[in-house]
C-alpha cells in the first residue's frame, strides 16, 4: 500500500483533511465549499473514496472520472492553486486533492461566502477570524491620515525622540536636521502626508482628539483589586513620546525595594523593573489594534502590574508560541520606536520581559484573562524566593550573559521542580558543558550540585539523583526477574535504560549485587544476570 493512503486510513479529519466516500457521483459544487474551507483554513487535502468514519477503510470513489477537468473547473472558481493525486488499491480507487491556503490577508470566497470549518461543521467564516485576515500584512500605522498635518504633531515628543535616536545611533547629523526631516527619514510622514504612526508617538491633544481618540493609555494605581474608584487615574491622549516618561514616574512613585544579602553584600531588586515596564508598553503600543476603541490601560498594583491592550494576539500568536512568535501588528511604529533605542533587542520584547522575571526571582509573567478582544499581560513584582538570585550570580555573569530566554526557563523550571518542555531538551547538552544541568538518564535532568550548595539545600539534589538511582535500579531488577532462568544479557539492560551508559549501569548492576538481589553467571559476553529469591 502507498505509504500516503496508510497515512491517511489513521489520521483525524479536521480544518486540513476532510474524507467523503463518494462510492458514485459527487458534486463539483460539494467540491468548491469544501476546498474554500480548507484553504481559509490554511490549506489541506479533500480524499475521496476513503470512509469518512474511524476505522477508515478504502471504498473506492467513481467521482471525476476525468479530474483534469474537475481539478480546471474548481482553480477556476477559487483562484487558487490545486493539485490531486490518484490511487489504485486492491481495485479501488482513490482521488486526493491538495488545496493550497488562501491568500495573505484576504478571506477566500465562494459565491460570497467565506467557509470555514468549525469542528466538523462547514459554517460561513466567523466576524472575528474575517477581520484578523484583513489585518494580516496590512499595517494600519502606516496608513495616512488624510486630514492631519505636521502642525498636529508636538514639537517636544519630536524632539524627545530626536535625543533618544541620537543617543543609539551617535548620528551628529541628527542635531541639525528639521523636524519635516527627521519625521521623514523616520518614515513617519511620507510625500503623500501624516502617517497614523506620527499621530500615535508625536501627536497632540487636539489631533489625537480628532482624528484617533482611541490612542489613549489610561494609568491607574489600586491598592486592592476591588471595584470603584482608583486610588490615582491619569489620562493621557498625546503621542507616547510625550507621556512615556510621566507614566514610569507615576509606576516609579510607589515602587518598593526588596532587599537580599550575598555574603557582605545587600543588594536591591524593585519590585518594578524599569527595563520590562518598558518592553510591556512598547509591546502594547506596537502590538494593540487601533481600529477598535478602547484606550491601553496601565494597572498598579502595591505587588504586580497589569497592562490591558485592545485587540487580541496578532494572528498565529498565542500564550503558548509568543516567545517564538513575536510580529508586530503596527510594523511603522515598531520601526520608529526600534530607531528610538527603546526597543533593546528587535521582535525579542516578550523574551526580555521572561529572562528579567526569572533573573530576579520572580513569578513568570501570564496572560490570563486574553481573549480575541483584548490582550492582558500581568508582571508580578515580588521576589518568591532570594536564594534563586544567589544561585544565579553562581552561575556567573558570563555565562548568564550567554543564556538563552529557553536557558533561563530551563534553570527556573528545574529549580521549581517544574515539568520541561520537550522542546528544551536540545538545550539540555550546552547547559550541561557548561555545568548548570547534570544528566541522569531517561530525559531526567537537575541543576548542578554546586547550585544547590549555594543555596544550602544540597540535600535536594541528593534526594532527585537518589531517587532516580533506585528507579533505575528497580527497573533493572523488574527486568532481571521477567527473564527468570533464561538470565539476562547485559545488552538487554542497556535497553531498559538507554540513556545511560554503559558503565553507570554496571554501578547499577553492582550495587543490586551487593544488596544480595541479583547474581551473575559467565563472562564478558556470555555473561547472564539472575535475580536472587528474597526470603
Amino acid at each position: 500500500m502507498e505509504a500516503e493512503l496508510e497515512q491517511l486510513l489513521n489520521e483525524k479529519e479536521g480544518a486540513h483533511l476532510q474524507f467523503k466516500e463518494a462510492k458514485g457521483l459527487f458534486k463539483k459544487e460539494d467540491a468548491a465549499t469544501i476546498c474554500c474551507a480548507l484553504a481559509n483554513g490554511g490549506g489541506g487535502r479533500l480524499v475521496l473514496g476513503i470512509s469518512d468514519k474511524r476505522p477508515r477503510h478504502i471504498v473506492g470513489t467513481g467521482a471525476f472520472d476525468q479530474p483534469e477537468a474537475t481539478i480546471r473547473w474548481l482553480m477556476d472558481k477559487l483562484q487558487i492553486p490545486i493539485d490531486f493525486k490518484e490511487y489504485w488499491e486492491s481495485g479501488f480507487r482513490v482521488l486526493v486533492v491538495y488545496v493550497s491556503e488562501r491568500p495573505m490577508g484576504n478571506p477566500l470566497l465562494l459565491d460570497g461566502v467565506a467557509w470555514w470549518y468549525s469542528g466538523d461543521r462547514l459554517v460561513p467564516m466567523p466576524e472575528a477570524v474575517r477581520r484578523n485576515i484583513y489585518e494580516e500584512g496590512y499595517d494600519f500605522s502606516r496608513r495616512i491620515c488624510p486630514e492631519a498635518s505636521l502642525e498636529d504633531l508636538d514639537d517636544g515628543a519630536i524632539e524627545q525622540f530626536r535625543r533618544h535616536w541620537l543617543d543609539k545611533s551617535g548620528v551628529s547629523r541628527l542635531n541639525t536636521m528639521t523636524k519635516e526631516e527627521i519625521l521623514r527619514d523616520c518614515g513617519a510622514i511620507t510625500k503623500n502626508g501624516v502617517t497614523y504612526a506620527a499621530l500615535i508617538l508625536f501627536g497632540t491633544e487636539d489631533a489625537l482628539t480628532r482624528f484617533l481618540p482611541q490612542a489613549e493609555i489610561v494609568f491607574e494605581y489600586r491598592t486592592t483589586e476591588s471595584s470603584g474608584p482608583a486610588n490615582q487615574r491619569e489620562e493621557f491622549r498625546v503621542g507616547f513620546f510625550s507621556c512615556y516618561e510621566r507614566i514610569w514616574d507615576l509606576i516609579n512613585l510607589r515602587n518598593n525595594t526588596q532587599h537580599y544579602q550575598e555574603g557582605l553584600f545587600v543588594k536591591d531588586i524593585s519590585t518594578f523593573n524599569h527595563r520590562v515596564v518598558r518592553e510591556a508598553l512598547l509591546n502594547a503600543i506596537s502590538h494593540r489594534r487601533y481600529q477598535m476603541a478602547g484606550s491601553v490601560f496601565v494597572l498598579q498594583y502595591p505587588d504586580h502590574l497589569v497592562i490591558k491592550s485592545p485587540g487580541g494576539f496578532p494572528e498565529g500568536v498565542t500564550p503558548e508560541n509568543i516567545l517564538d512568535q513575536q510580529e508586530p501588528r503596527n510594523r511603522c511604529i515598531a520601526e520608529i520606536l526600534s530607531r528610538s533605542g527603546l526597543v533593546e533587542r528587535s521582535g525579542q520584547g516578550m523574551n526580555l520581559i521572561f529572562e528579567e522575571s526569572i533573573k530576579e526571582a520572580k513569578e513568570l509573567p501570564d496572560f490570563c484573562g486574553t481573549d480575541a478582544h483584548i490582550v492582558i499581560l500581568t508582571l508580578h513584582g515580588t521576589v518568591l524566593d532570594k536564594r534563586m538570585l544567589s544561585l544565579l550570580s553562581r552561575i556567573g555573569d558570563e555565562t548568564v550573559s550567554n543564556f538563552s530566554t529557553s536557558d533561563f526557563l530551563i534553570v527556573n523550571a528545574l529549580y521549581w521542580g517544574r515539568p520541561l518542555s520537550k522542546f528544551f531538551l536540545p538545550r539540555m547538552r550546552r547547559l550541561i558543558d557548561v555545568g548548570v544541568v547534570e544528566h541522569l538518564g531517561r530525559n531526567h535532568y537537575v541543576l548542578a550540585c554546586r547550585l544547590y550548595e549555594v543555596v544550602g539545600e544540597d540535600g535536594i539534589h541528593t534526594r532527585l539523583v537518589g531517587l532516580n538511582r533506585n528507579e533505575n535500579k528497580e527497573l533493572l531488577l523488574k527486568q532481571i526477574r521477567m527473564s527468570g532462568d533464561k538470565g539476562t544479557a547485559f545488552s538487554v539492560l542497556q535497553q531498559v535504560l538507554p540513556s545511560l551508559s554503559r558503565g553507570s549501569i554496571q554501578v547499577l548492576l553492582r550495587e543490586l549485587r551487593a544488596a544480595g538481589q541479583i547474581y551473575v553467571s559467565g563472562k564478558s559476553r556470555g555473561a547472564r544476570w539472575f535475580a536472587i529469591n528474597q526470603p
